[in-house]
Order: structure tokens, then C-alpha cells, then sequence
């Protein structure tokens, strides 16, 4: 199930707005996490089947060519079985790179990752670590991720934002 979050930023990071009816007042609500050249919002709703509470990056922030290991924290509250997906679209600036759906039980057993479906309810912290191509572009990157239950029930809603742009002014120690 979280094995999407790092594979999300890896296809984002290699070059995750799947279309849903418009979010409540609560959902917009939402806070922005953002750290230095990144940021996550969770654009889902309190009902969703999977709560994240954080998301966590190493090095923070990404760096091209060096392995990136992301550490998320969530709560599911309800089972996730087989059939679970989630759609995800990575944009750079206006142009879409990718559109696609994962099959997050798939995705799991295929990475061989440490949770696997069916998901029971509780709380998890997932750490996996990717290597990220070194050919990454000087780019603004956008990742939507909406999840789904087998059930076809909303199960969370992530969107990203990755910043590999150099910053000419590097932080001089203040």
C-alpha cells in the first residue's frame, strides 16, 4: 500500500490529479507539509481508508543521483485488500509526464516490500529506499496520487511537489 509513495517519487523523480469531485471545506483545510525543496498535502478526507500522518525524506531534499529513502506514516482504517489502486499523474509544469494506475497490492509484492495485502487495520511506518537517476532535470515536479479501495471507495489523496531547480544563493550558515 505505501510502496506507491516511493514509487510515485521515483517516477516523478525519473521523468504521482486523477479526476474526483471537488473537496469539501474540511478537505481544503488541509495543511501543506513543506521542507526545503519539497512538499506534501493530503487532499483526502477524514473518512479515507488511509490516513497519512507524515511523510519524511533522506537526503531532505532530494539530491539527483544519490539513493532517496522515504519514510511514511499512516494509519489504516479499514482493511486494504487485493485490487486496491491508485492513480497517479506526474506533471512537469503544465505538461503531463505520466498518467497511470498502479495496482498497489501488485506493487507491494513486486518490491517485495514490507507490508503486503491484505492490509489490516492499525498504524504503519514503511521506509523504503530508491536510487534516483543522476539525469534528473533542473525542474518544478507535480505528483497526484488518488487511491482506491477493491471496493472502488476513496482510500487517500496525495498530492507532491519536488524541486530540483539549484538555488544560485546557497545557504550561507545563518
Amino acid at each position: 500500500m505505501v510502496h506507491i509513495f516511493s514509487v510515485s517519487l521515483l517516477v516523478m523523480l525519473a521523468g504521482l490529479a486523477s479526476a474526483s469531485s471537488p473537496p469539501s471545506q474540511e478537505v481544503m483545510n488541509q495543511p501543506v507539509h513543506t521542507m526545503e525543496g519539497w512538499s506534501w498535502s493530503d487532499c483526502g478526507s477524514p473518512t479515507d481508508a488511509v490516513q497519512l500522518k507524515s511523510i519524511s525524506l533522506s537526503p531532505d531534499p532530494p539530491k539527483p543521483g544519490q539513493d532517496l529513502t522515504v519514510t511514511v506514516v499512516a494509519t489504516a482504517q479499514q482493511p486494504i485488500e487485493d485490487g486496491a489502486f491508485a492513480d497517479v499523474v506526474v506533471k512537469l509544469g503544465l505538461i503531463k509526464l505520466l498518467s497511470k494506475t498502479f495496482d498497489l497490492c501488485e506493487e507491494a509484492r513486486n518490491a517485495n516490500a514490507s507490508i503486503q495485502c491484505p492490509v489490516k487495520e492499525g498504524d504503519y511506518t514503511v521506509v523504503e529506499t530508491v536510487a534516483l537517476p543522476k539525469e534528473i532535470p533542473q525542474a518544478k515536479f507535480t505528483v497526484a496520487v488518488k487511491g482506491y479501495t477493491a471496493d472502488e471507495l476513496d482510500m487517500l489523496c496525495l498530492d507532491l511537489k519536488v524541486d530540483f531547480m539549484r538555488n544560485p544563493f546557497p545557504r550561507l550558515g545563518w
